[in-house]
């Protein structure tokens, strides 16, 4: 198989020029068309709660906006007619090549843009990838525009709304770190020292459907008797055969983090994500949590996508080889279909500096399987070393005295 990181060309051969990148997603009709407050000289939106003002943020209980000043909620009503779409991943990157070689610098995002906060006055500052925060002075949630819906930016096709809410999410993290007997004392006052927010992280999920021709050898077990006398005993051998075929394989939602600046290993073991229900974006999921747009494109997370696509076809095609042991000499697989879509899928995060380093735990916002990172108390480890002592030998002190 060719394992470069350009995604194999489609079989059709097709030099038609590629279709335009998808448009970005409708606003979703709602109850209140007017609940969002679009500032249009800032390219951002709030939601003002329409019976005391107040803002509202996304309930991950009750699946609507809530405001938290009265209680009042207010249903997140979407089109139902609109689909979470795929996209032709050679096609479409071609499209977003050409936009790219032909903008301006200023229309991407890795700068920094200020924003004026529309219900106090506060600047926020925007730094890369981020599309959505509160307000430091009044922690109103701010969404930014501009990026999602920027000609050079990749749109974001469906969303996977949290159900994990805070307080689920902060008793989920204080089992996780009491079961950490090793970590030093000051980890564990998170609370004091430690950040925990929600976001929203980008993803995207590849579909693909293959097709593999390889060449292989079987290998079969058998047992046969050798020596004489004492010296007789069994031994298991492998008999080996020729073997080739095709296997045939089908991926649904391979999904690889596109952002930067986690720990990628511990957010690839929050999965699996439930991303089958995922919905049409709508930015009211987002309302009240941090949301980031994605740092690597499709074309750059796809070598990750293409290692697992490859585990699994040399799965099938041990399967298929069968016996006790397998040889893959040779594979050639075609991309029969290749596709994507951009996704953003909810993690509460708690950040804690110890001793000048940072340390992230991660929770799945939506199954609530948590994964991370902890220091280690070398005074706890070392009282459990003398205390693991003492109790050997008092052990053999007592056998010794009984014996």
């Amino acid at each position: 198989m060719n394992d470069s990181h350009i995604p194999p060309p489609l079989p059709d051969g097709s030099t038609d020029s590629p279709p335009p990148l998808p448009p970005m997603p409708p606003r979703p009709a709602a109850s209140d068309p007017d609940r969002a407050l679009f500032q249009v000289t800032e390219q951002t939106r709030t939601y003002p709660c329409e019976n005391c003002g107040a803002q509202l943020v996304f309930d991950p209980t009750t699946q609507n906006l809530l405001c938290l000043s009265c209680g009042r909620s207010h249903a997140i009503v979407l089109d139902p007619a609109r689909r979470v779409v795929e996209h032709d991943l050679a096609s479409t990157m071609t499209q977003l090549r050409g936009l790219l070689a032909a903008a301006p610098p200023a229309t991407t995002s890795d700068s920094e843009r200020e924003i004026v906060c529309q219900s106090c006055g506060g600047r926020t500052t925007f730094t890369g990838t981020l599309t959505a925060t509160r307000c430091p002075y009044c922690a109103t949630p701010i969404q930014r525009d501009d990026i999602h819906a920027a000609p050079t930016r990749l749109p974001v096709d469906g969303i996977l709304p949290f159900q994990v809410d805070d307080t689920h999410g902060r008793e989920v993290i204080e089992k996780w770190i009491n079961s950490r007997w090793f970590a030093p004392t000051e980890f564990k006052k998170y609370r004091e020292v430690g950040a925990f927010t929600s976001l929203y992280a980008a993803y995207f999920t590849y579909d693909a459907d293959t097709t593999t021709s390889y060449t292989g050898m079987r290998g079969d077990n058998y047992t046969v008797t050798t020596g004489s006398g004492d010296n007789r005993r069994t031994e298991t051998r492998t008999r080996w055969s020729h073997r080739s075929g095709v296997v045939g394989n089908n991926f649904d939602d391979v999904a690889v983090l596109a952002n930067t600046g986690f720990d990628t290993e511990r957010v690839h073991e929050l999965e699996p994500w439930p991303t089958g229900q995922a919905t049409p974006f709508s930015p009211e999921f987002i309302a009240g949590h941090l949301c980031r747009t994605y740092d690597l494109d499709a074309d750059q997370c796809f070598p990750v996508a293409q290692g697992r696509i490859n585990a699994g076809i040399d799965a099938a095609i041990r399967r298929d080889i069968g016996g006790d042991h397998q040889r893959i000499n040779n594979k050639d697989t075609r991309y029969n279909s290749l596709t994507f879509k951009h996704v953003l899928l909810p993690i509460w995060l708690l950040t804690v500096i110890y001793a000048g380093t940072p340390f992230q735990v991660f929770i799945n916002g939506v199954t609530g399987e948590v994964q991370g990172q902890r220091p280690w108390s070398k005074v706890k480890i070392a009282f459990a070393v003398l205390a693991a002592l003492i109790v050997i030998i008092a052990i053999v002190a007592a056998w010794a005295a009984w014996a």
